[in-house]
C-alpha cells in the first residue's frame, strides 16, 4: 500500500479524547483586534457532542474562524481563520472538543485541462494464460486467489458475489473506465471528497499540477494507481480479460478520500466514512492512515501541546466516523501497516508528522507506546489485516502484533525466497491505469509494457494493464472481498434493493472461517530482502517475533482468510 501502507493495534484500546479547557465560552477573553492579522490557515474542528450546533458555530466565530465545510453527522468542520492564536482561542470554548491543522488549498497553478489528459488505447498481443479451466488469461499470475481459494473451482462456483452488495473503496480514486473494472463500477454513487493540492505550505510539490481545471478529479479517475489496484483486487469481473477479483460480481463505489500524492487528510476521511454509511455501503476498504501522524498519541512528551491536541482530535474525529459507519451496517476493513513493527510494543517513529501543517515543520524522533493509535486501523470496530507472501509466510514488511492483527491475507512479498531477491511474480497483480503507465514511460509507443512489473491483456481489440504491487494495502482488499462474499451469501434484502448483514456477523464469519496458521518455529524470524540503491543491491534485515497461539497470534491473527470456507460456512 502506500501507508499500509499502514497501521494498527488492538481494536479495543481506550481512546483518550479529554482535553483541558481553560475557560467557559462566556469567560473567553476578547482578542478580536488581532484575529485578522495573520495569514489564512485551515483547521479541522471537532464539536463537543453535548452541545448544539449553534453553540459550536458561535464558538468558532468567537475564536476568529469561518466554517467552510461541515459534517453534521459527526460534528466535524473545516474552518478558515487569520487568527494566529485560533487553536488556543478555540479551545477556550466548551462547545469545541478539538482542533487540528488542515491544509489551505489556496490558488492552484494551471495544470492540464481534461481535454489535455492523454487517453491511449493499446493494441498489443494478449498475455497468454495456462491451458485449463481458468476463464481469465492472467489467472496463472494470481497465486493470491489460489491461496484463499477464490478461483473458478473454489468460491466462484459457490458464490461469486451479488451486485446488490456495495463495496466502498476509500482510497486515491478508481479508474472507472479500466476495462477490467468498468462492468462493476457504480459511477452514480461514487464521490470525490478531495481537492488536488499542487504544493505544500513550504512550496514543495505535493499532488503536482492539477489534471483538471477545477483541481477536483472526476469520480472515475485515479492519478495515483493505489485505489485502482485495491478496487480490482476486490471485484475485477470474470470477463475473459486479465484477472478476476475476490468477489467478481459485487459493485464498487469510489469514495475518494486520498490525494494524488497518496496522503489522507482528516476531513475527507471523516466525510467519506459518513457518506458510505448514508448510502448503504456494505463494506469499506481503508488501506491508509490519517496523515500526518503515522501513530496519533494523546500525550507523547516528545510532541508539542498543539501537536498533542491535533493527534487527540484525529483519534476522536475518526472514531466518531467509524462508529457512525458501524452503526449503519458498514463492515470496516483496514490494512495493518507496513512499518515492520509490533504494534503492541513500544517502537520508534521517526517519520511523523510526514508533511508540514505549518511552514518549516519537520518529522521528529519519538518513541511510540502501545497506547498510541494509527487511525483508522486501530479504531474500534475495524478489522486490521496483515499480509502474506506466496509461501504463506507473513510478508517481511507487514506490521504485526498479538491483539492487533485480526486476520491475514495475501499482500505480496517479492522477497519471499531463500535469497531475498525481489521478483515481481511474488507481488499482487491488479488493474493499473493506462494513463499513468504512459506518463511514467513504462510502455512502448505501441503499448507493449517495457518493465517487468507491468503486463497487458487484450480481448477483441480492448487492452488493459496490470501492475505488481505489495503491501498490507493489497492484503486488506482480499479480506474486504471475502467480507463482500459473506454478505452476498448470507445477507437479506434491506428494502432498498440491496443486501444487508450486521457487521459483527460478517466479522465473526470472516474470522471463524480463516485458515488457522501458527507462528513459525522458531517464532523469531530474521527477514532478508534486497533493495537496488545507486545501482547496487543492498541487503536489508529485520528480526520479528510472533507471539500467540495457533488460532490467534501476532502474525496471522485468527488465520489466513478463505473465500471458499466463508461461503460454505
Amino acid at each position: 500500500m502506500r501507508h499500509a501502507l499502514i497501521s494498527a493495534i488492538s481494536a479495543t484500546c481506550a481512546i483518550a479524547t479529554t482535553m483541558a479547557l481553560a475557560f467557559p465560552a462566556s469567560a473567553a477573553p476578547d482578542r478580536s483586534r488581532s484575529r485578522d492579522e495573520g495569514a489564512a490557515s485551515e483547521y479541522v474542528v471537532l464539536y463537543n457532542e453535548d452541545v448544539s450546533p449553534g453553540r459550536a458555530h458561535a464558538a468558532v466565530k468567537a475564536a476568529g474562524g469561518r466554517i467552510v465545510h461541515e459534517n453534521t453527522d459527526v460534528g466535524v468542520a473545516t474552518v478558515v481563520s487569520r487568527n494566529p492564536d485560533f487553536t488556543t482561542d478555540a479551545m477556550e470554548h466548551r462547545a469545541l472538543e478539538g482542533v487540528a491543522h488542515n491544509r489551505v488549498i489556496g490558488e492552484a497553478p494551471k495544470g492540464r485541462s481534461s481535454t489535455e489528459v492523454e487517453t491511449a488505447t493499446g493494441t498489443g498481443a494478449l498475455v497468454p494464460g495456462r491451458p485449463g479451466k481458468d476463464t481469465e488469461p492472467l489467472a496463472h499470475l494470481q497465486w493470491d486467489m489460489k491461496q484463499i481459494h477464490a478461483t473458478d473451482e473454489g468460491s466462484y462456483e459457490t458464490e461469486p458475489g451479488d451486485r446488490r452488495v456495495l463495496v466502498g473503496v476509500l482510497d486515491t480514486g478508481i479508474d472507472g473506465d479500466h476495462p477490467d473494472i468498468k462492468a462493476n463500477f457504480n459511477k452514480e454513487l461514487s464521490r470525490n471528497f478531495t481537492h488536488d493540492i499542487p504544493k505544500d505550505v513550504d512550496g514543495r510539490e505535493l499532488d503536482g499540477p492539477c489534471e483538471f481545471t477545477s483541481c477536483v478529479d472526476p469520480v472515475d479517475w485515479d492519478d495515483n494507481e493505489h485505489g485502482t489496484h485495491v478496487a480490482s483486487t476486490i471485484a475485477a469481473p470474470r470477463n475473459g480479460l486479465g484477472i478476476s477479483g475476490v468477489a467478481p460480481n459485487v459493485s464498487l463505489v469510489n469514495i475518494r478520500v486520498g490525494q494524488d500524492s497518496g496522503q489522507f487528510y482528516l476531513q475527507p476521511t471523516v466525510d467519506g466514512l459518513t457518506y458510505a454509511a448514508k448510502i448503504g455501503v456494505n463494506v469499506v476498504n481503508m488501506s491508509y492512515f490519517v496523515d500526518p501522524w503515522i501513530w496519533s498519541c494523546a500525550d507523547n512528551p516528545a510532541d508539542s501541546p498543539a501537536d498533542r491536541l491535533e493527534q487527540r482530535t484525529i483519534i476522536a474525529a475518526t472514531q466518531r466516523a467509524l462508529d457512525f459507519a458501524h452503526e449503519h451496517g458498514v463492515t470496516l476493513v483496514a490494512a495493518a501497516g507496513n512499518q515492520l513493527v509490533d504494534y503492541t510494543k513500544p517502537h520508534a517513529d521517526n517519520a511523523s508528522p510526514n508533511f508540514p501543517s505549518v511552514p518549516g515543520e519537520k518529522p521528529h524522533k519519538r518513541t511510540v507506546s502501545a497506547n498510541c493509535l494509527s487511525m483508522p486501523t486501530e479504531g474500534e470496530h475495524v478489522i486490521p489485516v496483515s499480509a502474506t507472501g506466496p509461501s504463506t509466510r507473513k510478508s517481511y514488511y507487514s506490521s504485526f502484533g498479538d491483539g492487533h492483527v485480526a486476520v491475514a491475507a495475501p499482500g505480496g512479498d517479492k522477497a519471499d525466497a531463500p535469497d531475498g531477491r525481489p521478483d515481481d511474480r511474488r507481488g499482487i497483480w491488479a488493474a493499473y491505469p493506462e494513463h499513468i503507465a504512459r506518463l511514467r514511460g513504462q510502455l512502448d509507443p505501441d503499448g507493449t509494457p517495457k518493465v517487468p512489473s507491468v503486463v497487458r491483456s487484450c480481448k477483441n481489440g480492448t487492452c488493459a494493464y496490470y501492475q505488481s504491487m505489495q503491501g498490507t494495502s493489497m492484503a486488506a482488499p482480499h479480506a474486504g472481498g471475502v467480507a463482500a462474499l459473506i454478505i452476498s451469501r448470507y445477507g437479506r434484502p434491506d428494502g432498498r434493493g440491496r443486501l444487508a448483514l450486521d457487521p459483527w456477523v460478517v466479522e465473526r464469519v470472516l474470522r471463524g472461517t480463516a485458515t488457522a496458521t501458527p507462528c513459525p518455529s522458531p517464532n523469531t524470524v530474521e527477514y532478508v530482502w534486497y533493495k537496488l540503491t545507486d545501482g547496487k543491491w543492498v541487503k536489508n534485515t529485520s528480526t520479528q517475533t510472533c507471539e500467540g497461539r495457533a488460532r490467534r497470534n501476532g502474525f496471522y491473527g485468527e488465520g489466513i482468510v478463505d473465500a471458499l470456507r466463508a461461503v460454505q460456512h
